[in-house]
């Protein structure tokens, strides 16, 4: 039986603009995604059953139709039956270093991983383009995770436009455990409160998401300003989220307040808030002082960087 291992990096949003809402029921959005280097192992293996099998490391990961990796090889076997029915099901085993529910698209990056696995051990030949195209039938950030690197993306997240990779900045990132937020109560609660200032009509919304492509943080990052970059940092949902979630304030008002912090902001609908330095020592250095202001063994910090790359092959057996 054939396997293949593949690294599936986190994400985080150096940009989230709500626009309006589209006729999908969803939000028209403009955003800025990039890869970062926390990422998790995801194992796919072949076997002789037509059944699929996921396991995990991490206790609050389910096993079942309600994990995307799970719902990514039913797609493919209902894709590709014949495929299927010559190499039979499939075994995954996801070993989870990205914090759960964090806005860190670790769900959306492990099913990237298991289509590209699946192509791989199927000998499918999918191009790019197609593995984006099946994984935004699953969520609207499993494209930009088989892509990585960085990004524009707008419509509900799923159509990109690639920038110039950003290699190296280094990030702090700070989660507390047993936080989530919900990203449906997350752009529910922004709907409700400020969709006043929507865009109404569809023209305007598509020329307003566009304009990002222009934007001053575009610019920084095709200038590679690292500094320009961190004070450009923008997300909407922060208006909605801090106030309700004091944890989250909190984290991001004590890394504004450290010394070599660039900027910080909250990823995508939370509760993970980062920070932006220029060095790995910086960082380190940031990390150990949060540790020492918010004194909970609840909270969880990571030091990681950008990386200009989605998912990729590890090994094969």
């Amino acid at each position: 039986m054939r396997s293949y291992s593949l690294i599936a990096p986190a994400k985080i949003n150096l940009y989230l603009e709500i626009i309006g809402d589209r006729s999908d029921g969803y939000h028209e959005l403009a955003m800025i995604l990039q890869s970062i280097g926390l990422a998790d192992q995801i194992d796919v293996r072949s076997i002789s059953t037509d059944s699929i099998r996921v396991h995990c490391n991490h206790p609050q990961v389910p096993a079942d139709k309600s994990n995307l990796a799970y719902r990514a090889a039913e797609l493919m076997a209902r894709q590709f039956p014949e495929a299927f029915a010559k190499y039979g099901g499939v075994e995954i085993t996801v070993n989870k270093q990205i914090p759960v529910a964090a806005g860190l698209a670790g769900g959306s990056t492990n099913a990237a991983a298991v289509l590209m696995g699946m192509d791989l051990l199927w000998k499918l030949g999918l191009t790019q383009s197609e593995l984006e195209e099946l994984g935004g039938t699953l969520g609207s950030d499993v494209p930009f995770c088989v892509a990585g690197g960085t990004a524009i993306a707008t419509g509900r997240g799923e159509q990109l436009s690639p920038l110039p990779s950003l290699d190296s900045i280094y990030i702090v990132l700070a989660k507390y455990r047993s936080l989530e937020v919900s990203t449906a109560w997350a752009y529910k609660t922004y709907r409700q409160q400020f969709s006043n200032s929507y865009i109404k009509d569809s023209g305007n919304l598509a020329a307003r998401a566009s304009a990002v492509h222009s934007g001053s943080i575009v610019k920084a990052i095709l200038d590679k300003d690292v500094g320009e970059i961190a004070q450009k940092l923008h997300n909407d949902l922060e208006r909605v989220v801090l106030p309700a979630y004091p944890q989250v304030l909190q984290l991001r008002e004590v890394f504004a307040n450290q010394e070599g912090v660039l900027g910080t902001m909250m990823s995508g609908s939370g509760p993970t808030v980062f920070a932006l330095f220029e060095s790995q020592q910086q960082a380190e250095q940031v990390k150990l002082q949060v540790r020492e202001a918010i004194v909970d063994e609840d909270l969880e910090l990571f030091v990681t960087r950008t990386i200009t790359h989605g998912i990729q092959v590890a090994s094969s057996v």
